[in-house]
């Protein structure tokens, strides 16, 4: 019998595919226990956007002023507030206070104070609500990653962005539920595992799928040369038919995931190419959030949120790796904030404009902060710092204008309304209408969840 070459490498393509695309949740499948309960109550959100600064940005150049900082500049950073702390690498060496190396001023109706490096986030203060009393419980990049993306810092364990696809499901039948967008400027742009977007033991179809920015937006979504669509659909429809039959033997929810993953892939081969084509956008929002077509940008990517997210996806994440500023600082928050700055505010008012802000979630922050104390050889720098920073949250029901939380006078420790990680995890639940505490997988013999057996509050204080 002749075997036609095609089939077996496109059968080897789907087999691997399967994996990576169809690991994506859409609707008819993510209707999985857990949704059948959800939501607990009415929902402010229907999706989140989460903005990640790779690298932890300073609190202390952004959103956190502090005139005592300045006014100790370059003494000795008193005993009193590192003694026994954890600090990366700063221990051990003598402590120096470093002053902010910008200016801040108040704006909007709310007088929020803001750096001068983010002169348009200034413009949107009244639309965001700044938490400024962030604490984490991981000083090194990776882990905090982890911990900032599954509430623990044990790897392995499932993803936010897959916690709120496999309760919600998705909106769209011809996309991923969950999609992860990266770009990368700066100052040693740290590597993303994609790890951090895996669905851990919550079955394989939640799991996060990269969406490349420029180059072909998904590996192996186009059709090998001398591939049909009738051909691909035919053969499709084949291997669906012997999974099936499978199936129905031994009941593998993994074959469900890859029978998801052949229908996902091929519909994604038509919706994909015209999603990521933001050239169709007209001028004047290109250049509002500062975009060129294909050039991989975050300012692209910021508007490739806006176009997910009118599509139905769940949960968009984008990475901007580029915010680790031990030395340097003044430099490379020039780059970083000039590369994410207008984008981040053009997104914001764009979803406004299109009605979507009321409910689009949106998260702003890295995995941690930087110290008050000087680092660096050349120009000054600041170390990881976990004991307190700042995140913004706006949209979904979410407060605008709002200052809530502060540090010491220094900016060392969150001090008044302390907000831990899993706090944030819990009001974003809470705005997608899920209890935190209600929400739950069984693995291992326990009922596992986002926010951890520890206790999580949602931080009503910056609710409308």
């Amino acid at each position: 019998m002749t075997t036609h070459p095609i089939f077996p490498s496109r059968r080897n393509f789907l087999g691997q595919a399967g994996l990576s695309l169809g690991s994506a949740a859409f609707s008819s499948l993510a209707n999985a226990s857990a949704a059948d309960a959800l939501p607990h109550f009415a929902a402010k959100a229907k999706r989140v956007i989460f903005l990640c600064m790779a690298g932890g940005p300073s609190h202390l150049e952004t959103y956190d002023y502090k005139p005592k900082l300045d006014q100790l500049n370059g003494k000795p950073m008193p005993t009193s507030f590192t003694d026994g702390q954890p600090i990366a690498q700063l221990q051990g060496k003598e402590l120096k206070v470093q002053g902010h190396l910008t200016k801040f001023k108040q704006h909007g109706k709310s007088g929020q104070f803001i750096s001068d490096y983010l002169p348009h986030t200034a413009k949107i203060a009244d639309d965001i609500a700044v938490v400024r009393s962030m604490v984490t419980e991981q000083i090194n990049h990776d882990p905090a990653h982890t911990f900032m993306n599954t509430g623990t810092a044990v790897s392995g364990r499932p993803s936010m962005g897959s916690w709120v696809t496999y309760g919600l499901g998705s909106e769209t039948e011809d996309l991923p539920g969950f999609v992860v967008l990266t770009s990368v400027g700066g100052r040693n742009p740290q590597p993303i595992a994609s790890r951090q977007w895996a669905a851990g033991f919550l079955p394989s179809r939640f799991q996060g799928v990269e969406f490349n920015s420029s180059g072909d937006p998904v590996h192996y979504v186009r059709n090998p040369k001398g591939v049909s669509s009738k051909q691909q659909a035919a053969l499709i429809d084949a291997i669906q038919k012997l999974d099936r039959k499978r199936n129905a033997q031994v009941a593998n929810p993994e074959i469900d995931t890859r029978l998801a993953a052949y229908e996902m892939a091929f519909k994604m081969q038509t919706s994909v190419p015209d999603l990521m084509d933001i050239s169709n956008e007209p001028k004047h929002v290109l250049e509002s959030y500062g975009a060129e077509p294909g050039d991989g940008s975050y300012a692209s990517n910021c508007l490739l949120a806006r176009r997910l997210a009118e599509r139905g996806v769940r949960f968009i994440q984008l990475y901007h790796r580029g915010w680790d500023h031990h030395g340097d600082l003044a430099k490379y928050m020039d780059i970083c904030c000039g590369l994410t700055d207008q984008p981040t505010a053009a997104l914001i008012s764009d979803l406004k404009e299109r009605g979507m802000l009321e409910d689009t979630l949106v998260v702003w922050g890295g995995e941690f902060g930087r110290t008050p104390m000087f680092q660096g050889k050349g120009g000054p720098g600041r170390d990881h710092h976990i004991k307190g920073f700042s995140m913004w949250m706006a949209g979904g029901g979410i407060k605008g204008g709002t200052s809530y939380g502060e540090t010491d006078e220094l900016g060392y420790h969150a001090v008044n309304d302390v907000v831990h990680v899993r706090d944030l995890h819990a009001t974003m639940l809470h705005q997608l209408g899920i209890h935190s505490n209600r929400f739950s997988f069984p693995f291992q013999g326990l009922d596992m969840r986002l926010t951890g057996v520890e206790k999580a509050r949602v931080i009503r204080g910056i609710l409308a």
